[in-house]
């Protein structure tokens, strides 16, 4: 779990809940502890926070050479999507900080609007094994465009909120707040990887 900045302690709960003892979860924040770990979640926060931060200790470094060279599973969640992504914009103040470009997909920040705005939905994602989860849309994300290689998990009406590619799992919305269905998925693509 990327401890920078975030849903860090209700995200780490869900996936102790979903390892159910068979692994364990746990923040980390520097380049080495990214090197020990066998998969990522980069949970959801402020963007624009986690992204420099991260970037000063050379964390984002690290998950960007972890998952090119060893094909580590990541879970970016809300702004974990957008740190992930080729690029991002904001749909109000336009194109936004650097991203890790691991995720072969465009993504518009703040989609459903400001604070506000957001929202709770139910969101299906059967490839994952999830028949419905229920979904916190806050300040969320939508990919605009995702490449050939990428697979759409989800979308609400037109939009796209979830995608995977290889070992990398991008979702708009907050999947913690509900319990840890989603964490069990992605628990089990880190199993079927290994």
């Amino acid at each position: 779990m990327l401890g920078t900045q975030g849903d860090v302690a209700e995200n780490v709960a869900a996936s102790r809940k979903a390892l159910g003892g068979s692994g364990s979860a746990a923040p980390v924040w520097s380049a080495a502890e990214i090197d020990r770990v066998d998969a990522l979640v980069i949970p959801g926060g402020e963007s624009t926070t986690i992204g420099p931060l991260s970037e000063l200790n050379g964390v984002l470094r690290a998950v960007q050479r972890r998952v090119e060279s060893d094909a580590m599973p990541v879970l970016g969640i809300c702004a974990g999507l957008v740190l992930l992504a080729r690029s991002a914009r904001d749909r109000v103040v336009g194109p936004g900080n650097e991203t890790l470009g691991l995720l072969d997909v465009d993504v518009e920040r703040n989609s459903f609007g400001r604070q506000s705005r957001s929202f709770e939905a139910a969101v299906s994602m059967p490839e994952l094994g999830i028949r419905e989860i229920v979904g916190a849309f806050i300040r969320a994300p939508t990919i605009l465009r995702a490449d050939s290689g990428v697979s759409i998990l989800a979308k609400l009406g037109s939009k796209i909120v979830a995608v995977r590619q290889g070992p990398i799992i991008g979702v708009a919305f907050h999947p913690e707040l509900a319990g840890a269905e989603l964490h069990a998925g992605f628990a089990s693509t880190i199993r079927a990887s290994a």
